[in-house]
């Protein structure tokens, strides 16, 4: 065993001095160790690294008689890191052993990274200490000692693996802090809140779906332009010519407020027009517009995906061609509904009103 691996597992167990109690009534002391710890005992670093090789010579040995395959130094190393961690009878009904002697070492490198769970408070919660023990675990052992292979994105583009998706963990992983209680070890779990992200920039650049949605709906309105209907023009009066003593001189506009509508002089006889009946409250265009490109980019995202995702094994409800095309009929459906409320915006109110009841 190389000092890589004796250094990685002195970086995660972390040195203690003095032996403490674990919550399951073990006493371990220095590296992890636990044979020989008992209450009171200290130990230095130099004995305690001493006492660590002192653990590992087992480890290593049984690693090389239940092992078949050739390995390199650095997948030797973090086995036995590996193993000195889940226990040696847990390594031994593995599947990562199993897979190491069938000659499956990727596969062995990814079965290391479901080692992530531990019993606490009653429930099996994923640590996120194991988590970051399996990934450098796996990383050493991943190490070819002869140089990394390439592999270029041009010629070999990464996709979904579908059949690892158990890798990803359903629940957030629990940090766990370890203090001492005089001669017990406590683990609490770390409730220090995840700091919030920063509000966004006023001054930063839209998002590119944001953007994509903007030009789309300038296209549309270049294509449906918003047409309004006018009403019909009123024949007005003419007014009559103001006389000498009620013609005033204009007045210049006050600087900086809105220019008024010219005031009509009408006579006090003469009835005031009636204002125009106030038209129907119409459904504005452009979040019409907004849903019809909305719906398309929905429709084109499914059609993509649809194509380019690798159906799982299982072949269950979930899967994701079943859910591009439930996204797909989502997209038009909100494109249906907006096209058919800008026809019949564009058709007006006036030809309804002119359409024939059902009683004549």
């Amino acid at each position: 065993m190389s000092k890589a691996a004796i250094e990685l597992i002195k970086r995660f167990e972390g040195y203690r001095r003095k032996a403490a109690q674990a919550p399951d009534g073990r006493w371990t002391i220095g590296y992890g160790h636990t044979q020989t710890a008992r209450a009171g005992a200290e130990v230095s670093e130099q004995d305690a690294e001493a006492l660590l090789i002192y653990d590992l010579i087992g480890v290593a040995h049984a690693v090389n008689e239940w092992i078949f395959t050739p390995l390199t130094q650095n997948q030797f190393d973090a086995l036995c890191a590996f193993a000195f961690n889940i226990g040696l009878e847990n390594f031994r009904h593995s599947g990562v052993l199993r897979r190491i002697n069938e000659g499956a070492l990727i596969e062995a490198a990814c079965a290391m990274e479901l080692w992530r769970r531990a019993d606490f408070e009653g429930e099996r919660i994923i640590v996120d200490a194991l988590v970051r023990r399996r990934a450098a675990e796996k990383t050493l052992f991943l190490t070819p000692a002869e140089g990394w292979l390439a592999a270029p994105t041009p010629l070999l583009p990464p996709k979904l693996d579908a059949d690892r998706t158990g890798l990803v963990p359903s629940q957030a992983p629990v940090a766990l802090r370890e203090a001492a209680e005089g001669e017990r070890i406590v683990l609490t779990r770390d409730e220090t809140p995840a700091p919030r992200p920063a509000p966004p920039d006023e001054t930063e650049e839209e998002s590119p779906v944001v953007a994509a949605a903007a030009a789309l709906t300038q296209r549309l309105q270049a294509i449906l332009p918003d047409i309004e209907p006018k009403p019909a023009a009123e024949a007005e009066p003419e007014p009559e010519a103001p006389s000498a003593e009620s013609a005033k001189p204009e007045t210049a506009e006050p600087v900086g407020e809105t220019a008024a509508a010219p005031l009509r002089m009408v006579p006090r006889s003469e009835p005031q027009p009636a204002a125009p009946a106030a038209t129907p409250a119409r459904v504005a265009t452009p979040p019409l517009l907004l849903l019809a490109a909305v719906g398309l980019m929905l429709f084109g995202w499914a059609l993509y995906w649809a194509f380019s995702a690798q159906p799982t094994e299982d072949g269950g409800i979930l899967s994701p061609l079943a859910i591009s095309w439930f996204i797909g009929v989502i997209g038009i459906g909100c494109f249906g509904v907006a096209a058919y409320l800008m026809l019949e915006r564009l058709g007006g109110e006036d030809d309804r009103l002119d359409r024939p009841g059902p009683l004549g």
